[in-house]
Parts: structure tokens; C-alpha cells; sequence
């Protein structure tokens, strides 16, 4: 397997009114190209924030990445300027979030959210980026993908806006999809769609996926190595 990402004892706190959080405390581990990985542990242990560091999304302040290294494909994307690292989200690692209500923006249509993604990091034009957006629509399964594109996220039921915000994630080809509880808000049976959905996108796609989660009946099913965190720590894996 070759080796996609690397994590040196990445470290986050958040400095609050009541004093600091020690979010994430010196977190080590690797990932390799293609693989599953699932990320396990209570609410509040730190797994979102981790993944929010990696990307460099932690708000600062009150957060703050104190140190760590994530070698992702050759380079430390704590070390890169934020031009590059903005090329690095959505272009190369994706990020699906828990609520695609809070992540679509309710005033522009499903069509332009995807569309503009692909117009920045693909450099295609409207009618290039408007049938690759159809092509996404269909890969995630939903129907009448063309006549969806000029809907909004409020006429998507949570389980379509879900599959929309796959479908914005992959539209760059990303190495490395990281599935923030994207079937925490939803029901059993559309869980288990959005499961089996992603488990056959990566089959055809080949990209590394990071599921987190705090059910471990869902990275049963997905994931190859399981990452164990508590208090912000990984407290086992296996």
C-alpha cells in the first residue's frame, strides 16, 4: 500500500473564558492510499476537531493548532501557505459534514454549489460544470439529476441533501473523503443507503475515506482500521 497521509502529534487547545481545552493531544497515526479508516469515540472526544485541524478549518481564536505535522502526498500541510492549502480542500481531501442543512448555503441552487467547486478547482466553464454536476447527481443516486439542479437545499429531503453534499465532495476527484457523521441527523434505513452508497463510490473512485463516528455498528461494515479516541487522545486502534 502506498502511504497517503501521516500525522505527527497534532495538537489543538481552545482558549476560553473558563480556561483551555485540550481538544486534541498529540495525535500519531498514518493512512494509506484507498483504505477506510473510522475514527470512533464519544461525543466531545475530539474527533471532529481533529479532522477540522487537518484541513485547517479550526476558528481562530479561540482555537489554535500548537504543533503536529500532516504530511498528506509528500508535503506538511501545516507548513502550507493558505493559497496552496485552499487548493488542498475540495481539490484533494474532501469534507462531508454531520448536517447538510448547516453546510449547503439555502439561498443558491444545488446546481451552483456544485458547479462552483468544479469551476474553481477544475477550471471548467458553465456548461462543462453544469453536465459534470448532472454526472454527480446520478453517481450519488438521485433521480431526475437535471431537473434537481435548479432546486434548493430546502426541496431536498436530509437524505438528498446528504447525497448533494457528496456529490459536491467528489466533484474534484479528492484522494482523501473525510465523512464527518454524515448519517447522524438521518434515519436507520437512509443510514444504511448513504453507508453503501460511499462503500461503492470508493470502490469505483480508489480514494481513502475517514469515517467518523460514534457508532461502531457503522465502521463495522466500512472500515479496515479502526482509530479509538477519547479526551483527545487515541486511546487504542486495531
Amino acid at each position: 500500500m502506498t502511504l497517503l497521509m501521516q500525522i505527527k502529534n497534532l495538537t489543538t487547545r481552545f482558549y476560553t473564558d473558563d480556561g483551555i481545552v485540550h481538544a486534541v493531544n498529540e495525535i500519531s497515526y498514518e493512512m494509506d492510499a484507498g483504505e477506510t479508516l473510522g475514527v470512533v469515540g464519544e461525543s466531545g472526544c475530539g474527533k471532529s476537531v481533529h479532522a477540522l485541524s487537518i484541513m485547517r478549518l479550526i476558528q481562530t481564536p479561540p482555537g489554535k493548532i500548537e504543533k503536529g505535522e500532516v504530511w498528506f502526498d509528500g508535503r506538511d500541510l501545516m507548513k502550507l501557505p493558505e493559497s496552496k492549502m485552499r487548493k488542498v480542500r475540495g481539490g484533494e481531501i474532501a469534507m462531508v459534514f454531520q448536517d447538510p442543512m448547516t453546510s449547503l448555503n439555502p439561498v443558491y441552487k444545488i446546481g451552483f454549489q456544485i458547479m462552483e467547486a468544479l469551476k474553481l478547482h477544475k477550471g471548467m466553464d458553465n456548461n462543462q460544470a453544469r453536465e459534470r454536476a448532472e454526472e454527480l447527481l446520478i453517481l450519488v443516486g438521485i433521480p431526475e439529476a437535471k431537473q434537481r439542479l435548479d432546486d434548493y437545499p430546502h426541496q431536498f429531503s436530509g437524505g438528498m441533501r446528504q447525497r448533494a453534499m457528496l456529490a459536491m465532495a467528489l466533484s474534484c476527484d479528492p484522494k482523501l473523503l473525510i465523512a464527518d457523521e454524515p448519517t447522524t441527523a438521518l434515519d436507520v434505513t437512509i443510514q444504511a443507503q448513504i453507508v453503501d452508497l460511499v462503500k461503492r463510490l470508493q470502490e469505483k473512485l480508489g480514494m481513502a475515506v475517514m469515517w467518523i463516528t460514534h457508532d461502531l455498528g457503522v465502521v463495522a461494515d466500512l472500515a479496515r482500521r479502526i482509530n479509538v479516541m477519547y479526551a483527545g487522545y487515541i486511546v487504542e486502534r486495531g
